[in-house]
Parts: structure tokens; sequence; C-alpha cells
């Protein structure tokens, strides 16, 4: 009987706590059903969506919005919505990239800025969305934008349209590995067909397409290459506009994109290296790409590879060679180890008199430009290492003699025989090519005075 009743006893309680069990999991299944959105969306629950993008469009771009994207997946998603609207695309996508009322230079950074923040946005919504999808999503989004298209504007040497798509760019991709900006590569090529408009400036004459040669040269100036802070990114990008072609064609898109133009329509200026001695400004771009490739260690790129591009650009690019002046300003322009590379694999391969009119010619640029003449003697010397026996070292120094007193008569020949315009530019160049000569020779007995007094 007591064993009766200590069972009834005990069973009451548990009748009674699986009831309570069950009003509880009801209350509590309330609770979690009321609080996920809640915890999703805050206070803003409470409000129709209507009301939310009203807000939205109080808030600063990159401050306030790009920030409250991060709040959830939820808030994330009205946020995309929003940027979909007409409204908030009008307002996040401004177009003012022909805007001359402001100084250029004020009017594009604040613009720019824009779009570092808007691409910081988007970085930021699409954030766990794949690669593939994140970049429809955006280009969808900026598709609406006439001068963010390869060929949408109509004045694209006023515009800074294709700047700020590659500010987007750069923000959107910063810290993506290499797969991905791989893909975001591929995305661009198929999107504007970059692969064919390359394929036809490349298998053309130079300056047959010259619209076209402008509109790559911006597009991959300004969407893939100018606003890399690490220099790593810049080769990585340049890299893949160049290495699907050959060393020929890469060395005619490097001309392309980072050669010289004209002041009066930004058009490649193919004849200006074969013509007439160039200034640094002119070759400054050229020589830059050359030390980004030769410089960062990309496993792409070998120092031969980087040496016969810098042949073919002065050999190949256009019919006829370069004038050795500018071969020689490209060489100091890209610094001491491109230079002392290129000339040391002409050492190697027996062309010690194209090398010794190369080393007149550095010293030619050295006077023109005030550099230290000792640096060309010194590079000089250097090269002399390369070769193995004293008969190979005194025939390259004989051959750097001559080269100075042929290169002297070929100019007095010119100016016999040339225009009265001709004549005074060439007369200028003999000048400063007999100070040439007489300086590198006065460093060349420094150096040898100075070794037999040590």
């Amino acid at each position: 009987m007591a064993s009766r009743v200590n069972t009834s006893f005990t069973l009451i309680p548990n009748q009674k706590y699986r009831r309570s069990s069950r009003r509880s999991s009801h209350v509590s299944n309330t609770l979690d059903s009321d609080s996920q959105p809640l915890s999703a969306l805050g206070n803003f629950r409470a409000l129709p969506l209507e009301i939310f993008q009203i807000i939205l469009r109080y808030l600063s771009v990159v401050k306030d919005v790009s920030m409250l994207s991060m709040v959830s997946k939820t808030v994330s998603q009205h946020i995309i919505n929003y940027i979909s609207t007409s409204s908030g695309s009008k307002r996040l996508l401004l177009q003012d990239f022909h805007n001359l009322e402001l100084p250029g230079k004020r009017q594009d950074s604040a613009v720019l800025e824009h779009y570092r923040s808007l691409g910081l946005l988007f970085k930021r919504c699409t954030l766990l969305l794949p690669t593939k999808e994140r970049l429809k999503y955006i280009h969808k989004i900026l598709a609406e934008v006439p001068c963010f298209k390869f060929n949408g504007c109509a004045a694209p040497m006023q515009c800074s349209g294709l700047s700020c798509y590659g500010m987007l760019l750069q923000t959107l991709t910063a810290g993506w590995d290499e797969l991905e900006c791989h893909r975001v590569f591929n995305f661009l090529c198929e999107l504007t067909d970059l692969s064919r408009k390359m394929q036809t400036i490349v298998f053309s004459k130079p300056g047959n397409s010259r619209k076209l040669e402008l509109r790559i040269r911006l597009f991959c100036r300004n969407v893939l290459f100018d606003h890399w802070t690490h220099r790593s990114d810049s080769a990585f990008w340049l890299t893949r506009i160049l290495k699907p072609w050959p060393m020929v064609n890469q060395a005619r898109l490097l001309y392309i994109i980072f050669g010289p133009i004209s002041p009066q329509d930004g058009q490649v200026v193919w004849q200006k290296m074969v013509e007439e001695p160039t200034d640094e400004s002119s070759l400054k771009g050229l020589a830059d790409a050359i030390k980004l490739l030769y410089d960062t260690g990309i496993k792409e790129w070998t120092a031969d590879d980087v040496i016969s591009l810098i042949d073919e650009l002065s050999v190949k690019v256009v019919p006829r060679e370069w004038l050795l002046e500018n071969n020689a300003r490209l060489l100091i322009l890209s610094g001491n180890d491109i230079c002392f590379t290129f000339m040391a694999s002409k050492a190697v391969n027996g062309r010690t008199a194209e090398l010794a009119r190369l080393i007149v010619f550095l010293a030619l640029v050295c006077e023109k430009e005030l550099y230290c003449m000792d640096w060309a003697v010194k590079m000089m010397q250097k090269v002399c290492k390369v070769f193995s026996t004293s008969v190979e070292k005194n025939n390259f120094l004989q051959n750097v003699a001559n080269a100075f007193a042929c290169i002297i008569m070929e100019m007095l020949q010119s100016i016999m025989s040339g225009d009265r315009d001709e004549e005074d530019r060439i007369f200028l160049n003999l000048f400063h090519l007999v100070h040439a000569q007489a300086n590198f020779h006065k460093e060349v007995l420094y150096l040898t005075i100075n070794s037999i007094s040590a």
C-alpha cells in the first residue's frame, strides 16, 4: 500500500511536468519564430519595406549604408533590393564623368572616391555569393551606365567613367585570391570581347585601327591597371593582358597601352621612336611597365622574357627600328639591372658592334639629361667583365672608340646633305655628342689613373 501511494505520488508530478513541458515548448517555439526575423532586422521589422528604403536615402553610402549591410543577411538583401530600384541606382550611380564646371583634379577625385565607397558597399553586400554570381549581379547594376562600357562613351578622352569603373573593381576584388581574380579577368574579357579586339590590332598594321587602339589603351589602363597600390597586383593584371599572346604581339600591346600618345587626340604615336629623339615622358610608361615585369618576381616572367620583350619593342613593333638614342633612353629609365642584363645578352651573343654603338648613345643621353657620365663608364666596365678573354675585351673597347668616330661622321654627313630644319636639329645633337665623347673619355681616364694609384 505504501508502495502504491508512493507510486501515485511520484506519477502526479510527472504528469504535471509533461503538461508544463508541452506549454513551455509551444511558447518557446512561438518566441523562436518571432525572434529570428527580429534579430535579422531589429527594429526595422516593424517598418514597411518602402519606409526602410526611404530611410536608406538619408544614409551616406560608405559610412552608413555600407556598414548597415553587414548587420545581417536579411538587411543586406534589403539593401541589394534598394540598389536595384530606380531611386537607389540613381542615387548611387553618379554619372558626373564629363562635369567641366569643377577643376579637373577635384572633380575626378570626388567621383573616384564615391566609386571606391560603392565598391566597398558591393563587396559587403555580395559577400556570401559565389564569385560568378557576384560579378553577374554587379554587372547588371552597372550596365545602366553607358560610360562603363568599352565603347559606351562618345568622348573617352574627356571621360572619367572607366577610371571610376576600375576604382570600383579594384575595391571589390582587393584581397581576392588569384583564382578568383582569374575569373574576374575572364568575365571582363567575355563581357567586352577584349581578346577579339586585341587580335584585330596586333594583326593589323600599326595605326590602321587608331580608335580601337585608343579604346583598348583606356580600358586596360583605367579598368585593369592604374588603381592598384601594390606592384604585385599591377603585375598580375598586366600579365593576364600580355601572356596569352606571342612575344611580338606582347610588345605591340605593351606599346599600345604604355607608349607615347598624341597630346591632341590621345591616339598612339607609332613613328615617334623611329623619326626623332624623344623625351623621358614618352618612354616612362613603357619603362615602368618593363620594371614591373622584371622586379616583382612573377613566375610567368623570366629575365630572358623581359629582355626579349625590349628587343621586340625596338625592332618589330613598327616596320623600322627605333633610333638607338631612344633605345638607350628606355634602358636608362628601366634601371641598372635591366640595362646591364640587356647589354650582357648582346655581349654573350657576339653582337659587339651593336653593343658599342649602344654605349655611345647611353653616353649621349647622359650628356643631354645631365646624368652622371661615370654611370655610363661603369656600365661599360661591367659589360667588359662578361667577355671571357682579354682579346674579346680589347676588341669591344676598340669598337666603342670606333663607334664614337663613326656616329660623329654620320651626323656630319647628315648636316651637309639635310634641309635647314633637319640640319639644326642634327647639329645640336652633334654638339651634345662631342661633349659626351669628351666627358666619357675623361671619366675613363679618371678610372684608369685611380686604378693605377690604388
